[in-house]
């Protein structure tokens, strides 16, 4: 088989222009695939480093919109709910409570109106969330609802534009009422979970609990998975628990990154194995014309096969050589394809600024599948060749 292969060389070096066209199509199609996985992958990973791997474990639960019945329960984001919910299901680490409100922050002449969200202690760092200078609150702080802020860069930039932000003192404006903060952290411009850190700015939930709105319920409830495969799960259990709860559907919206990702990633499989489908058939009508041009080639080589018939070669040493050299031509184009195919997705994702991802396995499915096309498409002409009487191949009938 090693003898028919190097002869299968000789003869693609003889006929150039034959066997480029006959590489064309398996080349375009294995690298078409390669370059779909290829954007496929560096996409959703994309999308991945966007959001960050902090708060894959968290699930985000706020008030729906039920339909209303007459048996219906108002659901309140209140302690019993925490104790309850904790209690109800397994896999919960831990449950957090956030409140938001509108606010003007000013030093001196500058100020910036933006939404300011008052967390517990311990939220910030569960959210993998960082600081560029300063330090998180402390639980003292959480429970006495001291007057801390903690902010994003572009508000200190904004603010502070020379800088030193940390133990200066900000006024905080909700409605008609003021307090005086003492900036002890400014976080570094980054997206961890569902949390964009860069125009924020977040104060002790003790505060807000104390001073803005006593024993206030929760507007957003924030359960944190044991681990994020978990998350997911419990998307559907914290759902089914709530409308169970309050008697009606569409009682909370509840969503998790690692649901949202599990779904993105889906879609992006789905496209990519679908065009990736459409690619492939670029590769079927590389094997027809694989198959026509070895068709040919059989009737150009009859005498060759009719001397190797009459000094003792066999039907199936022939049938061989020709099976050969029709993989061999989709061996060829399918490894010149999955070069071509990385070259491209690489440039094209640098251009885009986007991470280099290769799908290995669509190299390897490729692969093997082009030269399937090779041997598959090759059969009838191997056969025909196979067949020929070396009395007539020799006499040219």
């Amino acid at each position: 088989m090693l003898e028919d292969f190097f002869n299968a060389l000789q003869n693609f070096r003889r006929q150039k222009t034959r066997t480029f066209l006959s590489l064309l199509g398996v080349i375009i199609g294995v690298a078409s695939v390669i370059v779909i996985t290829s954007m496929g992958s560096s996409s959703t990973q994309e999308i991945k480093d966007t959001f960050g791997t902090a708060g894959l474990d968290v699930v985000s639960v706020s008030k729906g919109f039920m339909r209303r019945r007459r048996d219906a329960v108002t659901i309140t984001f209140d302690e019993s709910f925490r104790e309850k919910l904790f209690d109800s299901l397994s896999d919960i680490k831990k449950i957090w409570y956030k409140n938001s409100m509108s606010a003007t922050l000013s030093y001196g002449d500058t100020s910036s109106t933006m939404s300011c969200s008052a967390v517990e202690y311990g939220y910030l760092e569960m959210y993998g969330i960082q600081l560029s200078e300063g330090r998180f609150f402390t639980v003292t702080e959480d429970y006495y609802g001291m007057q801390k802020i903690i902010l994003g860069k572009t508000v200190v930039d904004a603010l502070f534009p020379d800088g030193g932000a940390v133990g200066k003192y900000i006024l905080v404006t909700n409605g008609s009422i003021s307090f005086s903060f003492e900036v002890v952290g400014v976080l570094k411009e980054q997206t961890s979970g569902m949390e964009d850190t860069s125009n924020s700015a977040y104060i002790p939930r003790g505060f807000y609990a104390k001073k803005i709105t006593p024993n206030p319920a929760a507007a957003t409830v924030l359960v944190q998975a044991v681990s994020p495969a978990k998350a997911a799960e419990l998307v559907g259990k914290i759902e089914e628990y709530c409308n169970n709860l309050t008697g009606t559907a569409y009682s909370v919206n509840v969503m998790s990154m690692q649901t949202m990702l599990n779904q993105m990633d889906e879609i992006t499989t789905t496209m990519s194995v679908m065009l990736s489908a459409i690619a492939a058939i670029s590769l079927l009508v590389g094997g027809i014309g694989i198959m026509n041009i070895m068709i040919v080639t059989v009737t150009e080589r009859r005498q060759e096969i009719g001397i190797r018939k009459a000094l003792g070669a066999s039907p199936l040493d022939i049938r061989r050589q020709f099976l050969v050299e029709s993989a061999a031509i989709t061996l060829i184009g399918g490894i010149l394809g999955i070069l071509i195919g990385i070259s491209v997705s690489l440039i094209v994702e640098g251009i885009k600024g986007q991470a280099f991802a290769v799908s290995f396995w669509a190299c390897a499915v490729s692969f093997v599948f082009s030269v399937f096309v090779g041997i598959f498409f090759g059969l009838n002409p191997a056969a025909r060749a196979a067949k020929l009487d070396p009395v007539l191949a020799l006499s040219g009938e």
